[in-house]
This record gives C-alpha cells, sequence and structure tokens, in this order.
C-alpha cells in the first residue's frame, strides 16, 4: 500500500504552526511588559531608554551609557557590555565581560575576560571566574574571583574583603578589607550558566515538542487519535504496556551488542528507541490534555497539542511530584504508540498474505489464483 501523501491543507496547517512556534521564541519578542529579552544578534538598551529588566542569549547585549535597566540583568553571549545603569544585579556568561558603567547590585560573571574600568561603579559584591580579570573601578562590596590572572589598577577601590585564586597583580593597598587567597575558587562558570541554561533548555525542548506534535497530527491524524482514544479507554494497560517496553527494549538491545554482529544493530535500535521515546512523550502528554479538553466540551486536537506541551513543560519544574507526573505520561504516550504500531504493522502484514487459497491447488468452480477472503479477513477490514 503506497503511503499517503499530505494534503495541501495539511501542509498549511504545519507551517501554520511552524510559524507560531518561532514566533513564540525569545527572539522574536523584544519587549514585553517594560522588560526586554532576545535570541541571536544584538540586544540593546539605547541611549535614553529605560526598560525593566534585560536578557539575552545573543551575540552581544549592550546597555548603553545613557541607557537604564531598572531590574536585571542576565546574558549568555559573546559579548555583555555595561556603559549604562543598571540598578539591580548582573549575571553573565559571556566572553568577554566589560562594566563601564554603574551597578546598583551585585555581578557574577563567568567569563574568558572580565574588565571593571575606571569610573566603573558596582554598589554590591563581585563574583567571577574568569581567563583574565581587570579592575581598576569600584567596587563596595567584597569581590571572590578564580582567575589566570587578576590585575588590580591604581585607579580601583574595593570596599569589602578579596579571596581569589590565581596570579594576583597591581595595588593590592586599594583592598581596604582582608586578602585571602583560596585554591578551592579555581574557575568555575558554572553558576552562572546554570541558570540561564536551564531556561533556555526549557524553551527549545517547549518548540522542539511543538514542531514534532504538530507534524504528528498533519500528517498522522487518525493514528494520533487513535493513540489519544487509547489512552482515554484503557489507561491502566497502556502504561504497564508502555512500562514493559521501556524495560524490555533496552535489555533486547544490550543482549544484542553482546555479538559483534549485533554492534550495528544495537546502536542503530538505540537512535530509533529514543525517536520512539521522544514521540511517546508529546504523545502522551498530548492525549492526557485532550482527554482532559473532551471532558472540558473542548475536543480540539491542537488545542490538546498545545495545552498538553505546555503543561508538562510547567510540571517538570515542579521538584519530584512533576517528574513522576510526566514519567506517567510517558508511559502511557509510550505504551499508545506501541501498541498503536504493533496493531498497524499487523494489519498491513494482513492486507499483503494471500488469503482463501487451498493449499492443495485451486478447488472446484474456481479459477487458478482465484482468491476469496475468509471471515477473518472482512472482520479485520470492518476493525479497520
Amino acid at each position: 500500500m503506497t503511503p499517503s501523501r499530505p494534503s495541501p491543507k495539511q501542509l498549511l496547517v504545519l507551517v501554520l504552526i511552524v510559524a507560531v512556534v518561532v514566533g513564540m521564541l525569545p527572539g522574536f519578542a523584544l519587549a514585553q511588559s517594560g522588560s526586554q529579552s532576545g535570541v541571536g544578534g544584538t540586544v540593546v538598551v539605547d541611549d535614553g531608554e529605560t526598560v525593566s529588566g534585560l536578557s539575552g542569549v545573543a551575540g552581544t547585549v549592550v546597555v548603553r551609557e545613557g541607557g537604564t535597566v531598572t531590574g536585571d540583568v542576565s546574558g549568555l553571549a559573546g559579548n555583555v557590555y555595561i556603559y549604562g545603569t543598571v540598578e539591580g544585579d548582573v549575571s553573565a556568561a559571556a566572553g568577554n565581560v566589560e562594566i563601564t558603567g554603574t551597578v546598583g547590585g551585585d555581578v557574577a560573571t563567568g567569563s574568558g575576560n572580565l574588565v571593571v574600568a575606571e569610573g566603573a561603579t558596582i554598589r554590591g559584591a563581585l563574583e567571577a571566574g574568569a581567563g583574565n580579570v581587570d579592575i581598576d573601578g569600584t567596587i563596595d562590596g567584597d569581590v571572590t574571583v578564580g582567575a589566570e590572572t587578576i590585575r588590580l589598577g591604581e585607579a580601583a577601590a574595593i570596599g569589602g574583603d578579596l579571596r581569589y585564586d590565581g596570579n594576583l597583580q597591581g595595588n593590592t593597598a586599594v583592598v581596604a578589607g582582608e586578602i585571602t587567597r583560596d585554591s578551592t575558587l579555581g574557575f568555575d562558570v558554572a553558576p552562572t550558566i546554570q541558570p540561564i541554561a536551564s531556561w533556555l533548555f526549557a524553551v527549545y525542548a517547549l518548540a522542539l515538542n511543538l514542531l514534532l506534535g504538530a507534524a504528528l497530527l498533519a500528517l498522522f491524524p487518525g493514528f494520533s487519535r487513535g493513540v489519544a482514544e487509547r489512552v482515554a479507554s484503557d489507561p491502566v494497560r497502556t502504561g504497564l504496556v508502555g512500562l514493559g517496553v521501556l524495560v524490555a527494549v533496552p535489555i533486547l538491545l544490550i543482549a544484542a551488542a553482546i555479538t559483534i554482529v549485533g554492534i550495528p544493530l544495537t546502536i542503530a535500535g538505540a537512535f530509533v528507541f529514543a525517536l520512539v521515546s521522544w514521540i511517546g512523550i508529546v504523545y502522551g502528554r498530548f492525549a492526557a490534555a485532550a482527554w482532559a479538553l473532551s471532558r472540558a466540551g473542548q475536543p480540539n486536537r491542537w488545542l490538546a497539542l498545545v495545552v498538553g506541551l505546555v503543561g508538562g513543560a510547567l510540571l517538570a519544574q515542579v521538584p519530584i511530584v512533576g517528574g513522576l507526573a510526566n514519567l506517567l505520561l510517558f508511559l502511557l504516550g509510550l505504551g499508545a504508540l506501541s501498541v498503536g504500531l504493533y496493531t498497524h504493522a499487523r494489519r498491513h502484514r494482513g492486507r499483503d498474505s494471500p488469503v482463501g487459497v487451498s493449499q492443495g491447488g485451486p478447488g472446484p468452480g474456481t479459477g487458478t489464483g482465484t482468491r476469496t477472503r475468509s471471515s477473518s479477513d472482512a472482520d479485520d477490514r470492518t476493525t479497520n
């Protein structure tokens, strides 16, 4: 049987979904409730502009001289430049971080190079992991730095203590408090990168799930509907099937890998199982939302897809309970997908196999090669 090609309407729907998802990405929503964010290119607060917050995953994040951020600035970028005023904290993971303006809160940065230029002011504390750190400005709080080279300029002023690891150079008299070398500091940007990276991963994971789900609903509407119905009609059995598949397939792949011949099969099987598992996650969340919306009188599959995936992403942020809930949805989706694929394969084999031909040759009243459908084949057609 030749697979059915998607209709122009289905392709149009898919394109629209892609456009909506792309439009949801932070890089395409630069101003929202007074805050500014972006992905890609340059994210800028211009001279005379005031925003409540600034976050960017970009090539460059800039607060220009005369620009003001009344809240916090966070950036995962190639370069982060603070020439203007930031009234909150600055958190940055970047190749280069340069501060020549004023920061009202704390600064935490992991970077290749950090410069606190002459005339710059940091009202709070500075924590940095960097290749090179240059301090010529004023820091009212404590300074904690792990770097290869740390240089204190003649114009620098540190109001608190200095705790460091690395090669300390320059005028140490600018430190009002104690100077302590701490070899445990090292060069660690993980605490700075982790919140930004987690946020970025969550956004892109949701976008990819939406794209996959849209493709499944647009290209395989009947199969997707069957998955949702299977979860709603028999969730316990479906979940048990998902658990069985989750346990059995890795065991079979490991067993196949024992032999040299089976290693390529194991590698290919692992990739296929990973894809099936991803589809199972999407289908599980979609099916649960479809059931809930149908109970509420809103049986819309596209709405169910968005509600299910967004709800699953929010659940993932809840410790323990969210993880367990998403695991259950995954098992339901994997089980329903596995049963659907098995049923489809069995029916396909049944259609391709000759049925009703006598093994002893043509019987009376039939020509050579004549086929008659059995009652079981008719039942299978009725099921379809």
